[in-house]
């Protein structure tokens, strides 16, 4: 069966001729975007004619992704995805053509409707994007899951959720058996008890059945739990206008900044915003050929990149490190490699400029989102600008605005002042499901996102974030900033890896404490750590305390879990006592 050319072009025409360009920002004669009028940051960014926001009403996710595939007669030789282990290839003409036979057995065979939830627990797969499209194509909700989680957590988020069906790998069901909802596989295996799965329903299922159901930008499209690194974890409601917005500007970033021929490395767990958004969804817009890697692993990275001519890895600050520390330790041949993209937590000003004098060839530019903004806010469109910049994480994406607002007045700041960063676009999530209180607290009532990140702009509208709010230490009134001595830690050469916590201290209210990975032999101890931050920093940012560790605990995007070392460190103190 050949691709359904005449629906293709219908959903082209829609898009096209309903799209519009968003408003340019008032004139300002700030170069930082800023207006002082009223406080507001603009995007010196505008998306041109050719990548315009679709504001068609009844147009959902699957459709607009579908409508960006390359024509029918390029579609059955382009390359959509690469199994890095097996080596097995998948063409935009057959995704298209498992999207739909998938739809419709979900549809037809299973009885899956509009606004039912799918739970998803799965690692990365050649498969993963074909059931997140279906999904959407169907109108139900998709609601995915790290597989790591245990058990009680996983419970816990499908009892949140209400999931209906649950898509599993046969690595994970076990978890799953005692939560009462029915569980569909992603693969056969021996002892499926002649129940289908996911790879038969796609075989068994004629596309041409494929279910029209009527849907709007404005129904939920997926439910993301927040990674709780700071807080109880919560559903952060993203509806398909937010999809088909961060898709746009995706497609956008990626020609202004790459080739259509490019090869993209995916190791960025696809149940991550930061993941669903590129290598879910994105990319497929842009037609690029992603090879995609089902858990992380360092050496099984470099072997892909050689192997495939990779030029292009989005990336986590992990990832950054392990490069820049094991650089002269690599074999293999990364010349292809030609930008290093970095997301999801922030990348210290030192190991940026660390890595480009490690990797001078390739380009590294960092970028900044959250999950309740759709993965995107901030990023590079010019190297030269990320180079010169080491430590910002870009300007507004087109679409976008921005506040820097005072932690203590609640007032607007200008250029170079610290304060909260608000942001407001098409891309910012709908709320918290079941959560009106996290709901009211975090967006207002003119739809500003409160972030919780302190930062601020530079003079030329670039975005520099200091730390999470919640997670600054208070130390004898002074504000410290975990990801400053963090970023110093990094620069001792027998430090692979460290966090930093608040402690509670009687007198000063809270101090800092260190978790150091030591590198393999290095005999570094706790007066030599403290010593080393205190020659670089005011004496009130001083680390207090000192515990080594053989791994910083972090999550799939690579944030630090905070509050697993906070609790450490209390069971620490009450051993000694």
């Amino acid at each position: 069966m050949s691709v359904d050319e005449s629906w293709l072009a219908g959903v082209e025409k829609e898009t096209g001729e309903n799209a519009r360009q968003p408003p340019p920002p008032p004139l300002t004669s700030d170069k930082s975007g800023f207006d002082s009028s009223t406080g507001i940051y603009h995007t010196l960014h505008q998306l041109g004619e050719d990548f315009q926001i679709p504001t068609r009403h009844d147009l959902d996710t699957c459709r607009y992704v579908l409508s960006q595939f390359p024509h029918p007669d390029h579609a059955e030789s382009k390359i959509a995805l690469i199994d890095a282990y097996s080596n097995r290839q998948v063409t935009y003409a057959q995704l298209h053509r498992s999207i739909r036979a998938l739809a419709a057995g979900l549809y037809h065979c299973l009885g899956v409707q509009k606004g039912d939830m799918v739970f998803v627990v799965s690692p990365n797969s050649i498969l993963y994007p074909t059931i997140c499209l279906a999904i959407f194509s169907i109108g139900a909700i998709l609601s995915p899951a790290n597989p790591i989680n245990t058990e009680s957590e996983i419970t816990k988020q499908i009892l949140d959720s209400g999931a209906k069906l649950i898509i599993s790998a046969p690595e994970e069901q076990d978890k799953l058996k005692r939560s009462g909802v029915p569980i569909l596989l992603t693969t056969r295996t021996s002892d499926q008890n002649n129940s289908l799965s996911i790879e038969e329903l796609i075989e068994c299922c004629d596309p041409v059945e494929f279910p029209r159901v009527k849907l709007t930008q404005s129904d939920t499209a997926a439910i993301l739990y927040s990674s709780g690194t700071t807080g109880i974890s919560k559903g952060v409601i993203l509806t398909h206008a937010n999809f088909i917005s961060i898709m746009t500007l995706l497609k956008w970033s990626v020609y202004a900044t790459s080739s259509q021929n490019d090869v993209f490395l995916c190791f960025i767990p696809i149940f991550h915003i930061y993941g669903l958004a590129f290598f879910g969804l994105g990319l497929f817009c842009a037609g690029i050929t992603t090879v995609l890697m089902q858990k992380f692993d360092f050496q099984a990275m470099l072997d892909a990149v050689q192997a495939h001519k990779v030029n292009n890895i989005p990336a986590v600050p992990p990832v950054i490190l392990a490069l820049v520390k094991y650089a002269n330790k690599i074999n293999c041949d990364l010349s292809s490699l030609r930008r290093v993209g970095s997301g999801a937590a922030p990348l210290s000003k030192e190991l940026n400029e660390e890595f480009r004098k490690r990797f001078p060839w390739v380009e590294l530019r960092q970028g900044y989102g959250l999950t309740e903004s759709c993965a995107a806010a901030t990023f590079y469109v010019s190297n030269e600008h990320a180079k010169a910049r080491s430590g910002s994480c870009g300007r507004l994406v087109p679409s976008f605005s921005a506040k820097i607002v005072d932690i203590e007045t609640g007032l607007a700041l200008p250029p170079c002042r610290e304060g909260e960063v608000w942001l407001k676009s098409p891309t910012i999530m709908k709320g918290y499901l079941r959560n009106k209180e996290a709901t009211d607290s975090t967006l207002d009532s003119d739809g500003w996102l409160r972030t919780g990140d302190l930062g601020y702009f530079d003079e030329d509208g670039f975005l520099y974030i200091v730390d999470r709010i919640k997670e600054l230490i208070k130390h004898n009134g002074y504000q410290v900033a975990p990801a400053e001595l963090e970023a110093i830690l990094l620069n001792h050469p027998h430090v692979l890896d460290a966090a930093v916590i608040p402690v509670e201290d009687e007198e000063a209210g809270q101090i800092p404490m260190a978790y150091v990975v030591r590198a393999t032999g290095s005999e570094l101890n706790e007066e030599q750590v403290i010593r080393f931050v205190a020659s670089q920093v005011a004496p009130y940012k001083k680390v207090r305390r000192v515990s080594f560790i053989t791994a910083i605990p972090k999550s799939a995007a690579g944030k630090i879990l905070r509050k697993e070392l906070v609790t450490l460190s209390q069971q620490e103190v009450f051993s000694k006592l």
